[in-house]
C-alpha cells in the first residue's frame, strides 16, 4: 500500500472533512448569537478574552449594532486574543496577546479591563465572552511579581506535565483577575452574564479561562501543594502570595457573584457530535471514547492503538472519536504538542496496520508550538506514515523520545495546519477503520 492508494485517499480526506465539522461546529457565528441578550437601558460593557476572543467579540458587535442600533454611547468594550486571533470588532477594542506565555501586550489590556469593569455602574450590564486561552490572554500579576517571573512559572507547569486544572489554580492565586476577581472588580454593574466556549475537561467554569468570573473552590493550600509536587521553582514574590491568607480568591457566597450569571455556549462534546455526525453520513459506525479525556498523549495514543487493531480484526468499519486535553511530559529536546505526540505514538503503535488512518489536532488551531498563528494544530497518520519517514532517513521512536513530533510530521508533509480557528473546545481526535 502507498500514499496514492485510493483507499488511503479517501479516508485522509474524510479525516479532513470530519476534523473541519468539529471545529464549525463550535464557532461563535454559529453558537453565541442566541445566548446574546438584549441590552439593558444603561452601557453594555463587553470583555472578552481567549482564543475565541476575538471572534466572538465580532459577533457581539455584530449583534448590537445591527439587531439593536447601538453606537458609541452605549457599548464600550475590550477584548484580547492570542497573536494572530484577533478580528474587527466595531466599538470594541481589540488587543493580540501572547499564549500559552504571557506577554507585556496581555498585561496592558489586562488592566484596562479591571478598569472598565470597576467603571461599571448599577444601570451597566457586564457581558464577557470568555475562551479558552483567556488565562494567558488576561495576565495581571498580584503583588510584586514580574511578568518576567510569572511567565517562568507558566513554563514549568507547562513543561511539568500538569493538567489546565493544575496549572489554572496556581495562576488563579498569582492572579489580579483570575479565579472571580473580575467580577469582584464589577461588583457595582447591575448584572455580570458570562457566555463561555469551553476548552477544559468537564467543562468546569472555575477551570475556563481561570474563572474570572465564578467562585474560586481551589485554595492557597493546593496552589502551594501542586508548585511542592511539581518541583515548580518559585521567585520570593510567588512565596508571599501563596502563603497570604488576604491573597485567597473569592469563594461562593461572596457578594460579587449575587448578580451573575454564566452560561457555557459551546463544549467539546458538541464538536466531537458534529464529527461524529458527519462519519455516520459517510457510512461509518462511531464508538465514541470519550470528550473528557486526560493524561499522558503516548499512553492514551498506546491504547487507542489496541481498540483500532481489535475492530480491524473484527471487520468494522469504525470512527473512534475522542477528546479531552492530553498532556506532555518534556524530557526531551524536540518541538511539539500533546497532538502531534498522541498521533506519532500511535503510528508507531499501529505500525503500519492496513486500513487506519488517523487525525488529532486542536481545534484552536495551535498545538505546543512558539505561540504563532502559525504552529500547527496537529498531526495525520495513515498506513504509510512510517515507511515514508524511514524511506526520508527519519527514526519515529527516537523522535518520539525527544519529543519531536513537529519535524517529524513536518518532514512527512502531515502536520495539520488549518490555522487561525478562532475558537477553541479542545482536542479532536478521530481513527478511521476500515
Amino acid at each position: 500500500m502507498t500514499a496514492s492508494d485510493p483507499a488511503v485517499q479517501t479516508q485522509r480526506r474524510l479525516l479532513a472533512e470530519f476534523l473541519d465539522a468539529a471545529i464549525a461546529a463550535a464557532h461563535p457565528v454559529k453558537c453565541l448569537p442566541a445566548h446574546l441578550p438584549p441590552p439593558s437601558p444603561g452601557r453594555l460593557v463587553i470583555l472578552g478574552a481567549g482564543k475565541a476572543g476575538g471572534s466572538m467579540a465580532a459577533v457581539a458587535s455584530k449583534f448590537y449594532r445591527e439587531q439593536h442600533g447601538l453606537g458609541a454611547d452605549r457599548i464600550v468594550g475590550l477584548a484580547v486574543a492570542r497573536h494572530g486571533y484577533g478580528e474587527d470588532a466595531p466599538l470594541i477594542r481589540m488587543v493580540e496577546a501572547g499564549h500559552p506565555v504571557p506577554d507585556a501586550a496581555g498585561i496592558e489590556a489586562t488592566k484596562d479591563a479591571l478598569k472598565i469593569a470597576s467603571q461599571a455602574g448599577p444601570d451597566d450590564e457586564v457581558l464577557v465572552l470568555l475562551s479558552g486561552g483567556g488565562s494567558a490572554n488576561w495576565i495581571a500579576p498580584a503583588g510584586d511579581l514580574t511578568l518576567s517571573e510569572k511567565q517562568a512559572i507558566t513554563k514549568a507547569l507547562l513543561r511539568s506535565g500538569a493538567p489546565i486544572g493544575e496549572i489554572n489554580t496556581v495562576r488563579k492565586h498569582l492572579s489580579r483577575i483570575k479565579g472571580g476577581r473580575l467580577a469582584v472588580a464589577a461588583r457595582n454593574a447591575r448584572s455580570i452574564l458570562t457566555l463561555a466556549i469551553s476548552d477544559v475537561p468537564f467543562d468546569d467554569p472555575a477551570v475556563i479561562a481561570s474563572g474570572p468570573t465564578v467562585p474560586d473552590p481551589s485554595t492557597l493550600a493546593q496552589a502551594r501543594e501542586i508548585c511542592e509536587r511539581r518541583g515548580i521553582p518559585l521567585p520570593e514574590a510567588a512565596v508571599r502570595l501563596l502563603n497570604d491568607p488576604a491573597n485567597e480568591t473569592p469563594k461562593a457566597g461572596d457578594a460579587a457573584f449575587a448578580r451573575a450569571e454564566y452560561r457555557i455556549i459551546a463544549r467539546p462534546v458538541d464538536a466531537l457530535e458534529a464529527a461524529s455526525a458527519a462519519a455516520k453520513a459517510a457510512g461509518y459506525e462511531v464508538e465514541m471514547l470519550g470528550s473528557d479525556l486526560e493524561g499522558e498523549a503516548r499512553a492514551v495514543a498506546a491504547e487507542h492503538a489496541v481498540l483500532a487493531r481489535a475492530a480491524k480484526a473484527a471487520g468494522r468499519k469504525v470512527a473512534l472519536i475522542s477528546g479531552g486535553e492530553l498532556t506532555v511530559t518534556i524530557v526531551g529536546e524536540g518541538t511539539g504538542g500533546p497532538n502531534q505526540e498522541y498521533a506519532l505514538a500511535l503510528a508507531i503503535a499501529l505500525d503500519g496496520a492496513p486500513g487506519i488512518s488517523a487525525v488529532s489536532a486542536d481545534t484552536d488551531g495551535t498545538d505546543g508550538g512558539r505561540g504563532e498563528a502559525t504552529d500547527p494544530a496537529g498531526g495525520l497518520i495513515d498506513p504509510t506514515t512510517l515507511e515514508r519517514a524511514r524511506a526520508a532517513g527519519l527514526d519515529p521512536a527516537a523522535m518520539l523520545a525527544d519529543n519531536d513530533s513537529t519535524r517529524f510530521f513536518d518532514s512527512v508533509g502531515d502536520l495539520v495546519k488549518p490555522g487561525p480557528t478562532r475558537t477553541n473546545v479542545n482536542d479532536c481526535r478521530i481513527i478511521l477503520v476500515g
